[in-house]
């Protein structure tokens, strides 16, 4: 039986901050008085019933510059009870895993009412960030002090306090002690181990250990090829169309590991207890807009925006946007190729060591050009999305991402199928595709990961002399550490890096066969990507919200569509073999009915698997 709220006394004079909130620093006194007593206020009142303190001094005066930052937290108590609320999954004493309920929470494992650990750090700033965001409006018709700023039953506050720009930003703190802790344990020292996959979902959340675990996984799954490729590579490089053998291992090993990945992720989030956990009702995105209307599922009082607005601009604007860009990257590939013709025509007339360093730039300049056209299609993209105007966040996401992956695969890999089917010139596409991996993972590592923090650190230095500069009897650890995190750049999720990795297994999955390399190269970014991303998340970015999740969403998909593609060029790769086509000299419609039924009867294997798989989980 669920308890009632007030039957609980959730406040404490001393609590331990676990949230920042951070307002405009011309915000309105009344403002901040009611938003404060809406946080603190009993849920039965229409409150968040949390707790909340601005940063002070000693002496109880705010530090300057500092009267809009507030810091939130809550009770024991008040977290357990947010814990069943949200749903989360725990370990019971019979081994079980069950949902959360403060009436039985003895049954679960580790639980004591003195243990605050029963909860990890990145769960109870779930549940505080939840709170906060399902604070709602009653009976307001504005935010006080903000006219403009309406609000309506059932509207988030802190969604209109952010849309109207009051609310600057809310994030999570960091706890430094058990962050060295995690940094010793994840990147403190350069060793071949595995990564503390655990300790970093207590500390980010589910969504960042998932990550990390696919790169780890990832990596691990590319040694073979890596195996393989080296002494492929180094006895038959002179050679480079004996790669059937190696295509058909492409074949089997671009399937098997993905299958092997769902298993593994489905292993850690039963463990984490988010396998089980049922999916929250998602709210529409804080950039939503539209008439008020009547939502016809909740009943409630919400914006409402035409469908088939959205699909007139997703149909008349959006795509033929896309379509464009595509013929645009089309076109920068014709540019490289007459580079390419260029370049080899200059070392056939000089012959000369530089002619023949030459014959390098145009694929360089090329993959420089390819990451550039990436990232301002992305900013391009993310803008269209937003005025596509989608109700709820994972749709606009999976139009961004679908936007995104579409672009991205035609531009990083048109030129390759290009040289593999049409010039069918198998010594440029080892080159290019040499060229376009290792200068792409060049970039990447720098752009994402030591550029950032180069900047942070130059940043940090200013911002500590600034706190250094306030001569206040104040607990000044607290007040720096708050105070540098809250200047921090924003780490805007895993999108990118899991961007990164589609393109990096397109590479190794696709075209690998001709250049057997591209597997060690990928192993070796792997490895300092995973410290230069651990780095990245600890010492860069401000700490984000922990998002409980069961696997790695949408991307599933997208890797598993690689693998099909992958399936198709291999089988085609094979056919176009010297080898193959020496066994069927005389019928060329033989070899290609041949090459055509093991392409099928692959995919078809795939299909059968997903089937099956899908009626396991349906039992």
């Amino acid at each position: 039986m669920k308890e009632s709220w007030s039957a609980f006394d959730t406040f404490e004079h001393h609590f331990r901050p676990l949230v920042v909130i951070e307002l405009a620093k011309d915000a309105k006194e009344e403002t901040k008085e009611w938003l404060t007593q809406r946080i603190v206020d009993k849920k039965k009142n229409g409150g968040a019933q949390l707790l909340v303190k601005p940063l002070v001094k000693e002496d109880g005066g705010k530090i300057d510059g500092n009267q809009n930052v507030y810091l939130v937290g809550a009770s024991h108590i008040r977290l357990l009870l947010g814990a069943e609320t949200v749903g989360l999954v725990k370990e019971c004493n019979d081994n079980s895993m069950r949902t959360f309920t403060y009436s039985s929470r003895n049954t679960f494992k580790d639980f004591a009412e003195d243990n605050h650990d029963f909860l990890t750090m990145a769960e109870r700033q779930y549940i505080i960030k939840h709170e906060l965001e399902n604070l709602r409006a009653k009976d307001e018709r504005m935010i006080p002090g903000y006219p403009q700023a309406k609000l309506y039953p059932g509207k988030s506050i802190m969604r209109r306090l952010m849309t109207s720009g009051i609310l600057l930003q809310i994030f999570p703190l960091h706890d430094t002690e058990e962050l060295k802790k995690l940094r010793d344990t994840w990147y403190g020292q350069v060793k071949i181990s595995y990564q503390p996959l655990d300790q970093i979902r207590c500390y980010f959340g589910e969504t960042i250990a998932l990550y990390f675990g696919f790169l780890e996984y990832f990596t691990f799954a590319l040694v073979p090829m890596a195996f393989i490729g080296i002494p492929y590579y180094v006895f038959a490089w002179e050679d480079y169309d004996k790669y059937v053998m190696f295509a058909s291992f492409n074949l089997l090993w671009s399937t098997v590991i993905l299958e092997v990945w769902k298993r593994c992720c489905a292993i850690m989030t039963y463990r984490w207890g988010t396998l089980l956990m049922k999916r929250q009702f998602e709210e529409p995105r804080p950039g939503f807009h539209g008439v008020l209307g009547i939502n016809p599922v909740t009943g409630r009082e919400e914006p409402v925006y035409s469908s088939i607005k959205r699909q007139i601009r997703i149909y008349l604007v959006s795509l033929p946007f896309v379509c464009l860009c595509l013929y645009f990257s089309l076109y920068v590939m014709m540019i490289y190729f007459e580079l390419e013709t260029w370049a080899l025509d200059f070392h056939e007339e000089n012959e000369s060591y530089f002619s023949k360093l030459m014959l390098f730039l145009p694929s360089i300049i090329y993959a420089i050009v390819i990451e550039m056209m990436n990232r301002i299609y992305r900013y391009a993209a993310e803008f269209l999305t937003s005025w596509e105007n989608h109700r709820l966040e994972s749709s606009h996401q999976n139009h961004l991402i679908l936007k995104v992956l579409v672009f991205n695969f035609l531009n990083c890999f048109a030129s390759l199928f290009y040289i593999a089917f049409v010039l069918f010139d198998m010594k440029l596409l080892r080159q290019s595709l040499a060229t376009l991996l290792i200068t792409s993972q060049i970039l990447n590592q720098f752009v994402e990961a030591l550029l950032p923090y180069w900047l942070q650190k130059r940043h940090n230095k200013k911002a500590k002399k600034r706190v250094y500069s306030i001569k206040v009897d104040t607990d000044l650890s607290l007040f720096e550490q708050v105070n540098l995190e809250k200047e921090m750049g924003t780490y805007l999720g895993t999108f990118d890096d899991y961007l990164e990795l589609f393109l990096q297994f397109g590479y190794v999955s696709l075209f690998s066969c001709v250049y057997p390399l591209a597997a060690v190269f990928a192993v070796l970014n792997n490895i300092t990507e995973m410290y230069s991303d651990a780095l990245k998340i600890c010492r860069v970015f401000k700490r984000p919200f922990s998002q409980p999740t069961a696997n790695i969403g949408v991307w599933q998909l997208a890797f598993e569509t690689m693998s099909i593609i992958s399936v198709v060029t291999n089988c085609a790769l094979i056919g176009l073999s010297p080898q193959v086509n020496a066994l069927f000299p005389d019928s060329k419609t033989d070899l290609i009915l041949i090459v055509v039924l093991a392409e099928q009867m692959k995919l078809a294997a795939e299909s059968l698997k997903e089937e099956t798989h899908g009626e396991k989980k349906m039992n």
